[in-house]
Formats: C-alpha cells, sequence, structure tokens
C-alpha cells in the first residue's frame, strides 16, 4: 500500500546533494526573511546588501557591491533607492570617478543592521547553527568556495 512519500534513495546521490542545496537554500531563505520584515520591515535583499556594507570600513563603488551580491544590477539600484529613503545608507559622488556613486551605511543603518542580524542569527540557530557543528559548517564553506569559484558567466 503506498505512504505517500517519494523513496529519495533511488535518485544518485548528485541528484539527492543538488536538491539538498536547493531545499534547504529555499527554506532557510523563507524563515529569514520572514523573520526579518516581521522584526525590522527589512526584506533580506536589503539585509544582504547592508551586510556586505556593514563590512566595510570606507565608502564602496555601487558597482562593486552589486558584484558582491547575489542582486542584479537592476536589484540592488533599487534596494539602495529603498536604503537611502530610510535613510539607512548614503550616496556619494566616487572621488575618482563623478560617474560613479560610492555607498556607506548611516549611522542608523548600522544600529538597524545590527538588530537585523541579531535576528537573523536567532532565527537560523535552531535549524542551522545549532544543528550543525564547526566541522560541518566549514565544510559547508569549503564546498561554497569551491563551487563560487567554478561558477560560469
Amino acid at each position: 500500500m503506498p505512504t505517500g512519500k517519494l523513496n529519495q534513495r533511488e535518485l544518485p546521490v548528485a541528484d539527492r546533494a543538488f536538491y539538498g542545496l536547493v531545499w534547504a537554500g529555499t527554506v532557510l531563505t523563507e524563515r529569514v526573511g520572514q523573520a526579518l520584515t516581521k522584526a525590522h520591515q527589512l526584506p533580506l535583499s536589503w539585509f544582504e546588501v547592508m551586510l556586505w556594507l556593514s563590512q566595510q570600513d570606507e565608502p564602496v563603488s555601487a558597482s562593486a557591491l552589486g558584484n558582491s551580491t547575489m542582486l542584479s544590477r537592476s536589484q540592488v539600484s533599487r534596494v539602495l533607492d529603498a536604503l537611502q529613503a530610510r535613510e539607512l545608507v548614503t550616496r556619494s559622488p566616487a572621488p575618482h570617478d563623478a560617474r560613479s556613486v560610492q555607498v556607506a551605511l548611516t549611522p542608523a543603518g548600522r544600529e538597524l543592521f545590527a538588530e537585523a542580524d541579531a535576528t537573523r542569527r536567532a532565527c537560523l540557530a535552531p535549524v542551522f547553527t545549532d544543528v550543525l557543528d564547526e566541522a560541518d559548517l566549514r565544510a559547508l564553506d569549503t564546498i561554497w568556495q569551491k563551487l563560487k569559484k567554478h561558477r560560469q558567466g
């Protein structure tokens, strides 16, 4: 009699690994996105941009920011518009190229990022960082780095 469950053991390991990555990314992204929106009215794409900016001591070019995120250039531009409207980032002309724009978090942006990052960490702990040990996390990091190094396009 059918149980209503599919047997994944018949899938090749490469397929199980791929769909596991997709599943984990989808579930964790949705969980974090909902928590950030509920607690801070901060969509995950905004948080990602703020994450990159929070690591910088000096303003960075918008194009460098676009190259670092998982967002398209137009998405980065829209996120920066929204963050600037909330006074969480500043934009200024680049000193060496007036056509370029530099971006930085404002003090209010840094404060909100710190609060949102605490929310993100608390949200992920029971389903990610508390489940995986240091060796697991290092293995995942090694895998991501290897995949990023060989990405195409």
